[in-house]
């Protein structure tokens, strides 16, 4: 079945399907939407500027707030050169529990870069409840990378982090049953640059509580940003997120991976792992995207 298998929109009520596909291209007013198609309970209202005109905000919206057994989220985004885009959401998404039947809750999230585009890719956390049956994937498609690459076809560049919670554990409610299996892939035309996968099943004690698993945590995350030219500066940038973001407290680890740096982290809870990737964020964005940080105004609400 294909990453992005068409969306059955005749489904039951006890199934929601919804689709969004966002077309952003680079205009003599900067980033702009040029293309907007959606189906079910899934959209955007507008971009948002905060940064002037090259770098839209988009804020995408999900009503119900969550998946239950049978829905399916398809999101898609492609950016044409010079277009330039940050993606978050208002809110935590939430895979509720599932129905007896255990019909999978999924997401599936592409996104299709140009040369000279740029992705930051900063949604809020997935919560798993308990007895949840989720399946998540998100595609980054970048090209294929030329031999010799000139100014107008620089590389495109992508910043992102995907952070899970399981179970409710402020309410009391432990992830001691349920399915996730969550996937972030990375190519570069038809090569793979990064693979990530988990499949986790809560009475997997050795997984759930193993030390070379999730080591009785509750809350996981994976950030992603590339492509850094040069090696040297990839080198400075990694030691500097060692020194400023790894401490006893908190079980992070920064590496490389080609012109990549991967940053993956376990924690007590969703917030305390989005203050870590967020300060990486911080770190990150203005060596790759020439940039300072600036907060989505959302996220303050």
């Amino acid at each position: 079945m294909g990453l992005l298998e068409k969306a059955n929109l005749s489904v039951g009520g006890s199934q929601w399907a919804a689709s969004l596909h966002l077309q952003l291209g680079h205009t003599q007013r900067g980033t702009r939407l040029l293309q907007r198609e959606h189906s079910g309970p899934l959209y955007v209202q507008k971009p948002f500027y905060p940064e002037g005109s090259d770098l839209a905000h988009i804020y995408l919206l999900h009503p119900p707030g969550g998946l239950v057994s049978g829905d399916h989220l398809q999101i898609s985004a492609e950016l044409a050169p010079g277009a330039q885009a940050l993606f978050t959401t208002p809110g935590a998404s939430r895979l509720y529990r599932a129905r007896p039947d255990q019909a999978l809750q999924r997401q599936v999230v592409s996104l299709q870069l140009a040369n000279g585009s740029a992705v930051e890719w900063l949604p809020l956390e997935t919560i798993a409840f308990p007895n949840s049956r989720g399946r998540l994937v998100t595609r980054v498609q970048l090209p294929q990378a030329e031999p010799q690459p000139t100014p107008e076809s620089r590389a495109a560049r992508f910043i992102g982090w995907e952070i899970t919670c399981l179970g409710l554990p402020a309410s009391g409610q432990p992830f001691t049953s349920g399915q996730l299996l969550q996937s972030f892939e990375l190519w570069a035309g038809n090569k793979p640059l990064l693979l990530e996968s988990l499949r986790l099943n809560a009475s997997d004690q050795l997984l759930m509580a193993g030390a070379a698993g999730l080591q009785g945590r509750v809350a996981s995350a994976l950030m992603v940003a590339g492509p850094f030219a040069q090696a040297e500066p990839l080198a400075d940038l990694i030691a500097t997120l060692r020194a400023q973001l790894v401490n006893p407290d908190n079980h992070l680890g920064v590496t490389s991976r080609g012109q990549f740096i991967v940053i993956r982290a376990l924690g007590d809870n969703a917030n305390q792992l989005r203050q870590l990737l967020t300060r990486a964020w911080q770190l990150l964005r203005p060596a790759l995207l020439e940039r300072p940080a600036c907060l989505p105004r959302i996220w303050a609400c």
